[in-house]
């Protein structure tokens, strides 16, 4: 992982130690008077937990990054998201601005997000505008060079069955009409589903209505969905 640049007199534990305290009293001064059940000692245990968990786990420098572009974002007027996922959770991602839910007042759990047990990184989802997210990128890559920086997406196909069912619905047919189809899709083998291309031509009655139905050979497709 990239190395955070602290201050000099400062390493990871104590400068995020530092900011996170600081940042959980300027939250204070936000919720004063919203609310009467408000106990600012309940923050303070709950964020000296956390800080303890993430330091023990070499993950203060991972919250200091993860921090950093956020505030940068921010100060260049970037809409960032209030934060989402498990990382919600955590009262030092809120007193650092990562996210913006008390997860006090929502009963979050920052076990969910990373605890003792946990064998994998954390992982902050974070949002930000579609027209300038590509300045944050660049500020990563400036700060932390482009070999600490890459960009991921998840590509997943849908099986026979589910395409039919959803191509129907777009195209207005009804959802007994499109299951009695899907449903002569020949079952999965070793979990993998047949091409509909390759169905077609191992279920007769699956090429029947392809050869004689122009509704079900126009929209006889394996289309494949992304999601990044």
């Amino acid at each position: 992982m990239p190395q955070y640049k602290v201050p000099e007199g400062y390493d990871l534990d104590s400068y995020i130690d530092v900011i996170a305290v600081k940042g959980l009293e300027r939250r204070f001064g936000e919720k004063q008077g919203r609310s009467e059940r408000f106990d600012p000692d309940a923050y303070r245990e709950r964020l000296a937990y956390e800080l303890a968990v993430i330091k023990k786990m070499g993950f203060s420098g991972y919250f200091l990054i993860v921090w950093d572009f956020i505030k940068w974002a921010k100060e260049h007027g970037i809409p960032v998201g209030p934060g989402r996922g498990s990382g919600a959770g955590s009262v030092a991602a809120w007193a650092l601005r990562i996210t913006d839910i008390d997860p006090i007042d929502f009963k979050l759990l920052f076990e969910r997000f990373l605890n003792p047990e946990r064998v994998s990184m954390p992982d902050f989802d974070v949002d930000f505008c579609m027209e300038r997210r590509d300045e944050v990128i660049r500020y990563v890559t400036d700060k932390y060079g482009k070999d600490n920086v890459g960009q991921i997406a998840t590509f997943h196909q849908l099986k026979s069955r589910g395409v039919i069912r959803d191509i129907a619905r777009v195209m207005s047919i009804p959802y007994a009409e499109a299951d009695r189809v899907a449903k002569l899709v020949p079952e999965p083998v070793q979990g993998k589903s047949p091409p509909i291309d390759k169905a077609i031509a191992e279920e007769p009655r699956l090429k029947e209505l392809y050869d004689n139905d122009p509704k079900y050979r126009s929209s006889s497709t394996s289309p494949r969905r992304s999601r990044a």
